[in-house]
């Protein structure tokens, strides 16, 4: 029965491709007929809108890729420096995925470089990670193979070649929304638009100036290309050929995405809500949606497989959702039709859904062993308000830039761009349109097979609904959270620019406002030019001059005290040395001299957290024991002080390091409203200044400069005034 009803469903997709063909070709040569064309010449239009449209999202795409690698040269000066001084620039966690770049690099061979990360005790003390599945480095093993395999030693310095696939993948980011505007709207011009407007709002649509290695660099492009690609395949009458493309390029990309980023899961979950949504109102093919959660299962199992068997896959709610998705449908399949049954579950099929995934997500997390982060887990009550916490941890989060709702600049820079404006606008249609087309398929009106221009229901068309959703989703995380303001804005500048050059969306409107002084489907179609156009000239005039005199300024990145520690700490330091400091100067000293560090700049794992907290005590009100005892319990042996951290003048008060050690320690007492700072000790990182007894028993300065105060821990102390 199994292979019978296997063997049905690819003769029924065999028949919808066959059907679907001769559908698109019958139109095609109906509207040729009327306009009077050969078939000859329709050809050869569509050839040459193909060619000049794909010409145009490539040369798009490498057009940036140079662009960012230009101004990456003026800021940092990268060409005229020595490798010490452009390591320097990789900062934080960024500086801990080149890191191991470089040590898959020096290794005898691949196999062995890829073993030592696996099974890696020399990058923090006491402790043995695999590097490759806690750091998710697939994007630097690969890197490594293609430098090697490539024979790129003798041509290309290492991190010019690093850096250059970084900024090849942003090229192919840029190329993937240009085409996916291009989709639905059917005009380059729009794909034009979304490049223009993503790199004049650089700075709110991408991490790359700041952070070249993050994950998110290397896996966002793979996601743009599956959104393409999903673009294209939910469309309708598409035929076969392209729905097959599509279909393996959303497979490809899914899983690429799915490995290159710890996180992406969660992203693929918005993306599945918002199938499961387009799919439950009937918007879309069924058969397409339930392909693309086969693909989501595929990928979970093979990722899991490969990413070292990762529990986080098993309990993500990903894979909870797709399975309760999966189950519905086939408790649906199963019923007769017309029965009491089949209508109730029909009925209450968004609720059924819902309480599988729910049910589905808790059996996992209890039978499944894996250890949910519980800094995460409180981090979101008291995101949420639910609960108030002193934890040093936990505020240093909530302190962060990036896990603050956005600031009133972000809006106001969209809205200068005009991006804000227009996404709005065409969100609003959109919207009022698919709203429409829901009312429609509730009192039961069927969906038009071809929507097409004079019809102005552009809310039928199953790709727009699914970006629609999204859009709202993304957004809807992107006023929580400032962070997500990379995943959202992308889109934005996608929708809105395929809303001001889609004949579809001002008809719809058109039809709304019932025009018939002016033909509607004229004055759609001259707007869909005219309103681009008027933009891109205003863009231009505007934001051109900025962006060249950004290529053409020489920003000078030089910081000389940094320079003179990693020097010191090579030169003078043992091989065997421990050093201990702030996490993100900790990343900075395993990148540059390779000595093992007591902490890493990473916030995925609850032990390196409790560490940094417990070495973060250096710069609070405890005494020289206390720290001496914390420092020694990781075996450290050198002690760097920041004195910008010790000396901080923050623009928020509560969320300077000291001020959050201070109030984690119960070192600051509130009373009517004023907060009062008591303490036995004074501050650690300005008493050990001092060289007075007892800090001199524990700690031996041994290098000092402007901004770092390195100390040796003393072995044997001496209690000698």
């Amino acid at each position: 029965k199994i292979s019978s009803g296997a063997a049905d469903l690819r003769q029924r997709k065999k028949q919808n491709c066959t059907e679907s063909d001769k559908m698109a070709s019958e139109e095609r040569n109906k509207e040729n007929s009327k306009l009077g064309r050969s078939p000859k010449y329709m050809l050869i239009q569509r050839f040459a809108k193909l060619f000049f449209g794909c010409l145009a999202a490539v040369t798009s795409g490498m057009l940036y890729a140079v662009y960012l690698s230009t101004y990456h040269e003026r800021k940092f000066w990268f060409s005229s420096r020595q490798e010490l001084e452009r390591e320097i620039t990789f900062q934080g966690d960024s500086a801990i995925y080149y890191s191991f770049y470089k040590e898959l690099l020096k290794a005898p061979s691949f196999e062995r470089g890829v073993y030592e990360l696996t099974h890696n005790n020399k990058t923090i003390s006491l402790k043995t990670i695999n590097a490759v599945q806690q750091m998710n480095l697939y994007p630097e093993l690969i890197a490594s193979v293609l430098y090697q395999a490539s024979g790129s030693e003798e041509v290309i310095e290492p991190v010019y070649f690093y850096i250059g696939i970084v900024f090849g993948l942003q090229g192919i980011y840029v190329t993937a929304l240009f085409v996916t505007s291009w989709v639905m709207s059917g005009t380059w011009l729009a794909g034009m638009l979304t490049v223009a407007w993503f790199i004049i709002n650089r700075t709110d649509t991408t991490r790359i100036d700041y952070s070249i290695p993050s994950r998110e660099n290397w896996a966002l492009p793979y996601f743009a290309c599956q959104v393409a690609a999903l673009t294209g395949y939910l469309k309708k009458n598409l035929n076969c050929s392209a729905e097959k493309f599509c279909y393996l390029l959303v497979s490809a990309s899914t899983y690429t995405f799915m490995m290159m980023w710890e996180y992406s899961h969660y992203l693929l979950f918005i993306q599945a809500v918002s199938l499961f949504l387009l799919d439950s109102f009937a918007l879309a093919q069924t058969e397409k949606v339930h392909e693309v959660y086969k693909i989501y299962l595929f990928s979970l199992f093979l990722g899991y497989l490969l990413q070292f068997e990762n529990s986080a896959l098993l309990v993500s709610p990903l894979l909870s959702l797709v399975t309760a998705l999966m189950l519905s449908k086939c408790l649906q399949m199963n019923m007769k039709k017309g029965t009491f049954m089949s209508r109730l579950l029909k009925t209450m099929y968004i609720y059924l859904v819902l309480t599988i995934t729910v049910t589905l997500e808790f059996l996992l997390k209890v039978f499944v062993p894996y250890k949910e982060s519980e800094h995460f887990l409180k981090f979101i009550e008291v995101k949420l308000g639910l609960n108030t916490t002193k934890n040093f941890t936990m505020n240093w989060l909530l302190c962060q830039e990036s896990l603050q709702a956005p600031s009133q600049d972000f809006f106001l820079r969209l809205t200068q761009s005009s991006l804000l404006p227009f996404y709005i606008l065409v969100l609003i249609i959109c919207l009022f349109s698919v709203t429409q087309v829901i009312f429609r398929r509730i009192c039961g009106e069927p969906l038009k097979e071809t929507v097409k221009l004079e019809d102005g229901r552009i809310g039928e068309r199953p790709e727009i609904v699914y970006h629609v959703i999204h859009t709202i989703l993304l957004g809807c995380l992107a006023m929580c959270l400032e962070g997500m303001k990379y995943l959202w804005t992308p889109y934005v500048c996608m929708l809105a620019a395929f809303g001001v050059c889609s004949p579809e969306l001002w008809m719809t409107l058109f039809k709304w406002l019932r025009l018939k002084a002016v033909h509607p489907i004229l004055l759609a179609l001259i707007l869909s030019m005219a309103v681009p156009t008027i933009i891109g000239f205003s863009l231009w005039k505007e934001f051109f001059p900025r962006i060249m005199t950004e290529l053409s300024e020489l920003q000078e990145f030089y910081d000389p005290d940094t320079v003179e520690l990693m020097t010191w700490i090579k030169r003078q330091a043992p091989v065997a040395a421990v050093f201990a400091g702030s996490p993100q100067l900790m990343g900075a000293i395993k990148l540059c001299t390779g000595w093992m560090v007591s902490s890493l700049p990473l916030y995925n794992d609850d032990d390196l957290l409790k560490r940094n907290e417990n070495i973060y005590q250096i710069y609070s009100k405890r005494s020289a024991e206390d720290i001496y005892k914390i420092l020694t319990s990781y075996k450290a042996n050198f002690l760097v002080i920041e004195d910008s951290i010790c000396n901080e003048v923050g623009p928020v008060r509560g969320c300077r390091v000291k001020d959050l050690l201070d109030i984690a320690n119960g070192h600051v007492v509130c009373e009517e409203g004023d907060s009062y700072t008591y303490s036995k000790y004074g501050r650690f990182c300005h008493e050990i200044k001092m060289n007075y007894s007892p800090y001199v028993n524990y700690f031996t300065r041994v290098y000092w400069n402007r901004s770092y105060f390195v100390y040796k821990i003393n072995t044997v102390i001496s209690f000698q005034s």
